[in-house]
């Protein structure tokens, strides 16, 4: 049985936190875009309404959750394909 360097420990945590990063990315730059136009427009108008932020970042990301799902899962299904081979691999 072989045991598990620090070595590869450390290239499949990187890989993890990449894959994090890939899936996280894309609603984490919706939900700053739409963030930075509502408080332009919150600051244009004067209305400082707390929850006016909230129902557009929502939807934003729900729309973009729901384009990327493809993505996601095709870097989901790789990940796991490239460890389950290095478990077998083992």
């Amino acid at each position: 049985m072989h045991t598990l360097e620090p070595a590869d420990m450390m290239r499949i945590a990187r890989a993890a936190l990449l894959l994090l990063l890939e899936i996280s990315g894309p609603m984490l730059i919706t939900s700053l875009i739409i963030g930075v136009v509502v408080g332009l427009v919150q600051a244009l108008t004067q209305i400082q309404e707390m929850t006016l932020t909230f129902v557009p970042k929502l939807l934003g990301i729900g729309l973009v959750l729901l384009l990327c799902l493809p993505m996601i899962g095709g870097a989901l299904a790789h990940f796991m394909d490239e460890l389950s081979a290095h478990i077998i691999g083992q």
